[in-house]
């Protein structure tokens, strides 16, 4: 991983432009708001990068913004949102918030505590 892939204090990820289509009618799904703080350029912090990416391009099909926050560029913002491991995933949104530790290489483990209902799922409900 190079350090430019760093190199922002914040970086913000939109896979998925909302469409004029997109109404907010219950039809449409819920865009998935993420955070992940990550500690420098360590091979855990490229790996959960990848997972959670991954996971947003496959299981959410798009539908998600993920922020980046290395907290060596914002030390201060690990205390404040009381961080205690890195890598840490925080959905935001949709409720209720939730956080997950670790390089979220555990795909299900990763979907089912974030309440992810994923693009194969959300098909089956009626």
């Amino acid at each position: 991983m190079t350090s430019s892939s760093h190199s922002a204090i914040r970086k913000v990820v939109q896979m998925k432009e909302p469409s004029d289509e997109d109404n907010g009618t219950a039809s449409t799904p819920e865009k998935y708001m993420l955070q992940l703080f990550i500690n420098g350029a360590t091979l855990r912090s490229h790996n959960a990068i990848t997972n959670i990416k991954a996971i947003g391009e496959n299981e959410l099909a798009g539908n998600y913004e993920l922020e980046v926050v290395d907290i060596h560029q914002k030390p201060e913002l690990a205390a404040q949102i009381e961080l205690i491991a890195l890598p840490t995933l925080i959905k935001n949104f949709p409720l209720p918030m939730r956080r997950l530790i670790g390089d979220l290489s555990d795909k299900k483990k990763v979907l089912a505590i974030l309440d992810i209902n994923t693009q194969s799922e959300t098909g089956q409900r009626s």
